[in-house]
């Protein structure tokens, strides 16, 4: 099978409607008299029998596909990126607004060692359909940086001395400060990468590098999952649930990353969150099934698992992280959720295709999609891979179409910017899966 060609990308945004349902905003209106009355604010206005005329279509969508403009926003938009002509002259910096200074995080041999192994460019998957974006911002990168060490240490004590190098290895500021340009300061930020941490604390110490194990990992998951959603019980059993929360790192993290989530959020984006985390847990489980019964699933079976054990609650908080609230009742959409599941499913296939080296070289076998489809499906190494890099592609071009459309469709703003926090999210996982030379290398298929 030859390495894919990566083909121009074809715009698929339909047609904007140019009216909305004016049942949605008649509904959208009592919605808001109702809150009104409630909280003793004032009363709003009867909702309008027609809609006022929106602006041309064209004009507006082109708006929102262009996303804003600035340092750092170039991953906020929907439609396929228009790349200069190779011999282009570059454009003039923008400038950025002024930062305040930060003071940098204390340089450990193990954090020099990080540095160096990870300073270069990576190099793209060739023919993996993807949108370059800048280098996140590096004032934020450091600072996030050092809080999250200072977290993981100081009010978690998540790792030991010997787990520093690979802690500093992961490049977690610079994960969430790409995957987040529009979050409005650093508080922010930190909401995304605690939680980020405190995930990967649960997949390395319960399921995989650092002891974890399939045997009994439900009764884990189950444990540690009540540290987000928490244990309602009589009082005599309170205590022991709640001492439970400090018995290990990947409770301890999940306990303290939720509560500032929670503090962060409204109640319906905090619920959100323990549905998606659900859905990890449970994809969790089904992989640890396979690992005990020594199982190669059928392909259509691993992806339904990668459905689940997925990047699905990092940009499902976009919202949350960007200092506003996608409603429920627009999250839960069908279109809505159909767009995030494909966005969480096109980037962790991207984590299949670049951690694919780093999983021939660990112990046993790590179920990947390259794998799965050269077991079922009979084919080399090498073409199984070039396969995974197809049916990442098809699902971008799925997720690219399906945000365009409901972006066209549901021409409201917080629907249109929770589309392109999505979008961002899901180009900024791409750059720090490439740059992230500590962790990742490329099989030799080209």
């Amino acid at each position: 099978m030859p390495p894919p060609e990566l083909t121009p990308p074809q715009s698929s945004l339909p047609e904007a409607l140019t009216r909305f349902g004016e049942h949605v905003l008649t509904q959208a209106a009592a919605r808001a008299c109702d809150i009104g009355a409630a909280t003793g604010g004032p009363l709003c206005a009867p909702a309008p029998v027609h809609p006022p005329e929106p602006s041309p279509p064209a004009a507006g969508l082109e708006r929102l596909l262009s996303g804003p403009s600035g340092i750092g926003t170039s991953g906020l938009r929907l439609s396929p990126r228009q790349e200069p002509p190779p011999h282009a002259e570059p454009p003039a910096p923008v400038a950025s607004a002024p930062v305040t200074p930060v003071t940098a995080a204390p340089v450990t041999a193990a954090s020099a060692t990080v540095e160096s192994a990870a300073s270069g460019k990576g190099r793209p998957i060739p023919g993996l359909y993807h949108h370059p974006v800048p280098d996140p911002d590096p004032v934020r990168i450091e600072e996030v940086s050092r809080r999250i060490k200072s977290w993981a240490l100081d009010e978690v004590s998540l790792y030991p001395d010997d787990w520093e190098e690979e802690f500093d290895g992961f490049l977690v500021g610079s994960y969430m400060v790409g995957c987040h340009p529009d979050a409005p300061t650093v508080d922010h930020l930190m909401i995304a990468t605690r939680l980020m941490v405190a995930e990967n604390a649960v997949d390395d110490c319960y399921c995989e590098d650092h002891g974890g194990s399939p045997i009994g990992l439900g009764e884990r998951l189950l444990l540690a999952h009540t540290a987000l959603d928490p244990l309602h019980t009589t009082q005599e059993y309170q205590p022991d649930w709640a001492k439970s929360l400090h018995a290990d790192a990947p409770r301890r993290a999940y306990r303290s990353a939720m509560e500032y989530f929670t503090e962060a959020s409204s109640p319906s984006q905090a619920d959100r969150f323990r549905h998606d985390m659900a859905r990890l847990h449970m994809g969790y489980l089904a992989e640890a099934s396979w690992a005990q019964e020594d199982k190669v699933p059928e392909v259509w079976e691993y992806l339904a698992m990668r459905q689940f054990n997925n990047f699905r609650p990092c940009p499902t908080i976009t919202d949350t992280v960007g200092g506003y609230e996608l409603p429920a009742d627009l999250h839960a959409l069908p279109a809505m959720q159909r767009v995030i599941a494909l966005a969480g499913n096109a980037t962790t296939i991207v984590n299949d295709l670049y951690s694919y080296m780093k999983e021939l070289d660990a112990p046993g076998r790590h179920l990947n999609l390259p794998v799965v489809i050269a077991e079922r499906e009979g084919l080399s190494d090498r073409d199984a891979y070039l396969k995974s890099v197809e049916v990442h592609n098809d699902l971008m071009h799925a997720f690219e179409s399906e945000a365009a459309a409901l972006a066209g469709n549901c021409p409201l703003p917080n629907v249109q910017r929770f589309l392109r926090g999505v979008a961002a999210w899901v180009d900024g996982n791409h750059h720090w899966h490439q740059n992230n030379t500590y962790r990742y290398s490329l099989p030799d298929f080209w």
